[in-house]
C-alpha cells in the first residue's frame, strides 16, 4: 500500500489551526477612548515624591488639557482599587486606600533614654516615697519639669498615692511594680543602699557626716500625713480606676 506524505501546504495550514490566537482586550474601544493627557497625569504622579498641584500639572501637559476634569476622571477610574487618587488642597497624590492601610502598617517598639532630670527624679521617688513634686525640687535643688513627669507616668513607674495633709494638699508620688519588673527587683528594699553605691564607685571624696541613704518602704497603704485621692483625681487620669470584679 502507497503511503501519502503530508505536503507543504498542508503542513502550514495545520501550524495555523495550533497556534493561539493573540488576546485582545475585552473592549478595544475603551483603550482607545483614553487620552493621552490622562496617562500623562497618570506617570507624573506615579513618578511624584510629594503631592503635586494642578498648575504645576498643567505646565506639563500639552496646552489647552483641562488638567480639573483629567483629574476627576482618573479618581473616578482608581477609586475601586488598592490605591486612591486623592486631592490635598490644590495638589493631588496617590495614597492607599483606607480599607487597605492595616496592611501596610508596621509598629516597631524603639527605646528612648530617660533625661537625666527624669532619672534623678524617679531615684528620688523610689528612696524617699511617698514624696510630692516640692519635696523632690527641694532634694534637687531645681524645679522639676511637667513633662519629666509626664514621662514617668507614661511608662508606668511611678504613681500617684495620695495627697499630703497639708496647704494645697499636694500629690504623693510612689514607684509601681512596673518599676520593680523593669530594674530586677523583687521589692523596694533590693535597692542598692549605701555602701552598695560606695563599691560601685558612684561617691568620690569626702561624704557629709549626718549623709545617709533612706531605706523605700513597701508599704503600699497611705501614711498619717496622706489623704486618698479625690474622686476628680480619677476623671484626670491621675490614677488608675478599680478593675471590676468577674
Amino acid at each position: 500500500m502507497s503511503q501519502r506524505w503530508p505536503t507543504a501546504r498542508s503542513l502550514a495550514g495545520q501550524a495555523e489551526l495550533a497556534a493561539p490566537e493573540t488576546p485582545r482586550p475585552a473592549d478595544e474601544s475603551a483603550v482607545e477612548r483614553r487620552p493621552e493627557e490622562l496617562r500623562l497625569i497618570e506617570a507624573l504622579l506615579f513618578a511624584a515624591a510629594e503631592p503635586i498641584d494642578e498648575k504645576v500639572l498643567g505646565k506639563r501637559l500639552p496646552p489647552g488639557t483641562d488638567v480639573r476634569a483629567m483629574l476627576k476622571r482618573l479618581a473616578l477610574e482608581y477609586a475601586s482599587r488598592g490605591v486612591n487618587l486623592v486631592r490635598i488642597g490644590d495638589a493631588w497624590t496617590f495614597r492607599t486606600a483606607n480599607d487597605l492601610a492595616w496592611l501596610l502598617t508596621h509598629e516597631a517598639v524603639e527605646p528612648k533614654k530617660l533625661s537625666r532630670a527624669a532619672i534623678e527624679t524617679l531615684a528620688i521617688i523610689a528612696y524617699h516615697q511617698p514624696v510630692t513634686r516640692a519635696e523632690i525640687e527641694e532634694v534637687r535643688g531645681v524645679a522639676v519639669a511637667k513633662g519629666t513627669f509626664d514621662i514617668l507616668l507614661e511608662t508606668g513607674w511611678i504613681r500617684p498615692r495620695g495627697r499630703r495633709k497639708a496647704p494645697g494638699r499636694p500629690l504623693t508620688f510612689g514607684t509601681t511594680e512596673a518599676f520593680l519588673s523593669h530594674f530586677g527587683l523583687e521589692q523596694l528594699s533590693d535597692l542598692p543602699g549605701l555602701d552598695d553605691l560606695k563599691g560601685a564607685g558612684l561617691f568620690d571624696g569626702q561624704l557629709p557626716a549626718n549623709f545617709s541613704v533612706p531605706v523605700p518602704s513597701d508599704d503600699s497603704t497611705l501614711r498619717d500625713d496622706e489623704e486618698p485621692l479625690d474622686p476628680v483625681d480619677l476623671d484626670l487620669g491621675l490614677a488608675p480606676r478599680p478593675e471590676p470584679s468577674a
